[in-house]
């Protein structure tokens, strides 16, 4: 047994995914937050070989350059940003977006994932506001990179995200909102099996304006297999055997 093994071991990383995870992210696994940090199965759409992992530092020059060329459709659906758009995208402040996220996951309150496409950068899905006991909730939150729209990739990661949420991190219900005239975005968490509940009145500010949401949701009742599978067996989807 090596010393970084032994070392590995000590902090209660002693599996072999564990000391993977480890000297990928620099975070061990912990009971107290299951589901992070933790890489997803592979799902195959034709759009690509579609994965998550967590967000890392050197994701920031592709984050920075696909969110700039995107800017027009992001800004649209997307909280306001406090800067310019410029400003806000860059690889420093992706930086602290990073450091941010790591600290959230590290109180248990999300698992921040970068999508993978073929191997490529291509938007992020979050687990956010985490709640365990009598509410077991989560809401999902994500953006795909417009190089990967249309065929599938969007909805392999949302499932992918959802199955992480339910099957490793454990919670009941998963919930997503979306503005009324995102239909790409509908289609999508439609595809993955969620239902509409409702109207948020002017719940998130957009673009400067306070904007009125569909709020979406899924529970483990109703997808007891994982909507992985479930896209697997109405051949939307493969995964590696």
């Amino acid at each position: 047994m090596g010393v970084l093994t032994r070392l590995l071991d000590r902090v209660g990383v002693g599996s072999v995914k564990g000391r993977d995870l480890y000297r990928r992210y620099g975070v061990k696994p912990s009971s107290a937050h299951p589901g992070w940090p933790e890489e997803t199965q592979v799902l195959h759409v034709p759009g690509g070989a579609v994965g998550l992992r967590p967000v890392v530092k050197d994701d920031g020059p592709e984050w920075a350059r696909l969110r700039r060329n995107d800017e027009s459709t992001l800004r649209a659906v997307e909280p306001t940003a406090n800067d310019s758009w410029d400003e806000v995208h860059t690889v420093p402040s992706w930086l602290s977006v990073v450091d941010s996220l790591y600290e959230s996951a590290a109180r248990g309150a999300s698992v921040p994932f970068a999508v993978e496409c073929d191997g490529k950068f291509a938007g992020q899905v979050t687990i956010g506001g985490i709640q365990h006991g009598s509410l077991s909730t989560c809401w999902i939150g994500y953006w795909i990179a417009s190089p990967f729209w249309g065929r599938g990739v969007g909805t392999a990661a949302v499932a992918l995200g959802v199955d992480a949420a339910m099957m490793s991190v454990g919670v009941h219900r998963v919930e997503a909102t979306v503005l009324p005239e995102n239909a790409a975005s509908i289609s999508v968490l439609e595809n993955v099996g969620f239902h509409y509940e409702g109207e948020l009145v002017r719940s998130i500010n957009i673009d400067g304006q306070w904007r009125d949401h569909f709020l979406y949701a899924l529970t483990s009742e109703e997808c007891p297999g994982g909507v992985v599978s479930r896209l697997e067996t109405s051949g939307r989807g493969r995964r590696d055997s």
